[in-house]
This record gives C-alpha cells, structure tokens and sequence, in this order.
C-alpha cells in the first residue's frame, strides 16, 4: 500500500521541497498552504499529517486537535514542523496527540527518516507478546481492574463500559503494566518493548506518554504510579 500523506504549511518553497522528496521516497502527497485549504480535503484518505505549528487563523496545533477530535481521522499519526524548540510548544503538541516533532531547519534526511519510523510504529509494527492474548491458546483477550478493562483484540479501552480514547502507544503502555500490575518497569523496558527497533527515543518520551494517559484514565490515575528512579507500575492496591 502506498501511504498518502498531506503536507500543511504557509511556506510554499517548503512544501514543495517535502513533496519532491516525500514522493521520491515513494509516497503520495498532498500540499496544503493553510489550515483553511486543508479543511476541504477528504482528511480520512491521509495516513500521516505534516503540519506547521504557526500559521494564519488556524494553527497547526488547533488544526491537529480537529483531526484527533474526530472519529474518522483520530488514528492517523501527525508530525508538527515547527521553528520553535521549547519544552512547553512540545508538550502542548503531544497533549493533542503528536507523534513526532521536527525542528525547523531540518534535513531532508532526518525527515524521510521521522516520516518512515512514525509510520511504521503506527500502521506495521509488531505488538509485543506480552500485549495480545493469541484466541488460539483459549486465553483471555481482556484485561481489567474494577471498571477499568482493555480489550486486546480490539485494542479499546473502557472506563465502567465508555470507551476512552487512548493513542496507540497509550494503549500498549496501558497494556503493558496492567497486564503484570505492581511489578516496575523501568523507561528502559518500555521503550525496547513498545518502540522496539527504534534509536530516536528518549526517556522524556515516556513521561510524556504516561502524563497523557494518566488525564485519561481518571479515576485510576493514582494506579498509574512513579516509582522515583526506577520507572512505572500499575499498582491494584486501593488508593
């Protein structure tokens, strides 16, 4: 399957430039010069959004959270291009569900490299082991604790049966310690099961993720614990 993705920023030389070689590296892709002229695409034929963070009335972070807001387009992975650098501007960008982020001026390189990776771990990477129950050894294909339950087939989540909308790593790091609770895992071992393969990982990563998925998964949030120096678990003690 070739990937189609659409690129969104208000710097026409730039857009051409990754359309060239996007394309080169045997994708399909769409330009857009606003967030405006996006909006009038069929989004759901994309299968990765490159947006610039800063451009007219909408920007690039309001734009990516119309695309996470919606049924039809939640799941695809957006990469925000962006000529700032700061903590804050990242962590607002992974809090509406960014995949990745690519500093501006940036390699063409790096960026075939990003866009390769973030798909990857999106559409074609192996889920772990540990993660899915195989329906042919008769196991469980849930697991749960009180009202919260995960569906390992599906790979929903659900607080007393409302589905919660986690992102795919969410999930599998959800997953991952409720599937062994109160056993610690360092940022290590959930880097090498969940983005396994992948070099450009930072701890921060991880602490980012499990920020996001701590505000979803309210009331066991405080289930979700940090043990300082050590890394994460999930603990079945009453809290």
């Amino acid at each position: 399957m070739i990937e189609r993705i659409l690129v969104v920023d208000d710097e026409e030389d730039l857009c051409e430039i990754l359309q060239y070689n996007l394309e080169n590296a045997g994708y399909l892709v769409d330009v857009a010069y606003s967030a405006e002229e996006a909006l009038k695409e069929d989004l759901t034929k994309y299968r990765l959004f490159m947006l610039d963070v800063m451009m007219g009335e909408i920007s690039g972070f309001k734009l990516g959270s119309m695309i996470k807001s919606n049924d039809a387009t939640k799941q695809a992975p957006i990469i925000y291009l962006t000529a700032k650098d700061t903590e804050a501007d990242k962590l607002r960008g992974f809090d509406i569900g960014a995949d990745d982020y690519i500093s501006k001026p940036f390699s063409i390189n790096e960026v075939l490299a990003r866009v390769k990776a973030v798909i990857k771990r999106t559409y074609y990477a192996e889920t772990d082991a540990n993660m899915v129950e195989d329906t042919a050894t008769g196991e469980s294909e849930t697991i749960s604790f009180e009202k919260l339950e995960l569906n390992l087939q599906n790979k929903i989540a659900y607080i007393d049966s409302k589905e919660v909308n986690l992102t795919k790593k969410e999930f599998e790091i959800l997953a991952m310690l409720l599937g062994t609770p109160d056993t610690v895992f360092s940022r290590e071992q959930l880097i090498d099961t969940i983005w396994k393969g992948e070099t450009d990982m930072s701890d921060r990563t991880i602490d980012v993720n499990i920020t996001r998925l701590r505000k979803k998964i309210e009331p066991y949030n405080k289930n979700l614990i940090t043990r300082q120096g050590y890394g994460y678990y999930f603990s079945t003690k009453k809290l």
